[in-house]
C-alpha cells in the first residue's frame, strides 16, 4: 500500500440501473488514466501526504508515514484505490516506487526534531512487482545519497501477503536492505497471511497491527486478546508494535496500557502535505508541555 484509499470511492460505483460500459469501453477508459498517471508522474503532479505516528507513552511524533496523492485538474483527486491497481498491472509500479521514495526521503531530510530532540523518522510502501529483482536497492541507495536522510530514518513497508512464501529470494533482498540501515515494518499485520514460523525468518523491525483488531477495542474481548498476544510476541522478538486506525482515547489507552509502543490513526492526526510537518511536531510538542 502506498496510502489509505479516500473514504469517497472514485469514480463513483454505477447505480444498478445504469448501463454498463462495454469491455472495449473499460479498455480504453483504463488506458487513458494509465497514460495520465505516466504523464503525471513526468510532470512530479504526484506528491505524498504525511500521516504522523505517535509514540504511545509520551505523546510525540515518531515516525509518518508517506501517503500518495494524486491531485488531477480533470478528475479531482484520485484516491489510490484507483491509480495504485493501474500502476501495479502496468510497468509504473517500480518506477512510482522510485518516485515516491525519492520524494519521501528529501521532504523527511528537512524535517525539524522534536522539543525533546528526537528525530522523525519517515516510512514508506513498498509494492510486491519492488522486490522483484535489483531495482529496489538502487533505488533506495540513488534516494539516500541525493538527499543525504540516514538510512536509519527511512523505513519500508511491506504487507503480509508480500512476505507469505518465505522465499530465499525474498529474504536475501530483505537482509540486503537491513545491511544497508533501513528498517522493515510488516504492515497490516493480523489479517491472516503470516504466520510466527515466517514472522521469525524474516529481518523486520517493525510490526504493525491492522486497523481491523483496533477497530472494536477495547469492548471485544476476543481483540484484545489477540493485541496483547500479538505484543508480547513482537517484543518478545525485538520488534516495535505500531497499532494502526486508532480513531478513540478508549483505544489509544487500551493500546498504551497494554504495551503497545507507536500509534498511527485520525485520533492523532490525518495524512498533510509536506508543509504542515512541522507544524503537526510542533503541535505535538506544545501538548507535552501543557
Amino acid at each position: 500500500m502506498f496510502m489509505s484509499p479516500s473514504a469517497a470511492l472514485y469514480p463513483q460505483a454505477p447505480s444498478r440501473f445504469s448501463a454498463q460500459p462495454s469491455p472495449r469501453a473499460a479498455a480504453a477508459s483504463r488506458r487513458k488514466l494509465e497514460n495520465e498517471l505516466r504523464q503525471a508522474m513526468g510532470d512530479r503532479v504526484l506528491v505524498p501526504h504525511y500521516q504522523p505516528r505517535i509514540t504511545l507513552s509520551t505523546g510525540a511524533v515518531c515516525s509518518a508515514e508517506a501517503l500518495l496523492r494524486w491531485p488531477n485538474p480533470r478528475r479531482g483527486m484520485v484516491p489510490p484505490n484507483v491509480f495504485i491497481p493501474i500502476a501495479e498491472e502496468s510497468d509504473l509500479i517500480v518506477a512510482l516506487g522510485g518516485y515516491v521514495l525519492d520524494i519521501a526521503c528529501r521532504d523527511a531530510a528537512g524535517w525539524p526534531k522534536t522539543a525533546a530532540g528526537e528525530i522523525v523518522n519517515v516510512s514508506v510502501n513498498v509494492s510486491a512487482r519492488q522486490l522483484e529483482g535489483g531495482a529496489l536497492l538502487d533505488q533506495l541507495a540513488h534516494a539516500l545519497d541525493a538527499t543525504g536522510l540516514a538510512p536509519e530514518r527511512l523505513e519500508l513497508e511491506l504487507t503480509e501477503s508480500m512476505l507469505i512464501d518465505g522465499s530465499v529470494e525474498t529474504l536475501l533482498m530483505l537482509s540486503a536492505i537491513r545491511d544497508l540501515g533501513v528498517g522493515l515494518a510488516l504492515d497490516d499485520f493480523g489479517t491472516g497471511y503470516a504466520s510466527l514460523s515466517v514472522l521469525k525468518r524474516l529481518p523486520i523491525t517493525v510490526m504493525k497491527l491492522d486497523r481491523s483488531l483496533v477497530r472494536d477495542l477495547p469492548h471485544n474481548r476476543e481483540d484484545a486478546a489477540i493485541c496483547r498476544a500479538v505484543i508480547e510476541t513482537g517484543h518478545a522478538l525485538g520488534l516495535t508494535v505500531v497499532a494502526e486506525g486508532i480513531e478513540t482515547e478508549a483505544q489509544r489507552s487500551f493500546l498504551a496500557g497494554i504495551g503497545c509502543d507507536e500509534g498511527q490513526g485520525w485520533l492523532f492526526c490525518a495524512a498533510v502535505p509536506n508543509g504542515q510537518i512541522s507544524q503537526k511536531i510542533d503541535q505535538f510538542d506544545r501538548r507535552l508541555a501543557v
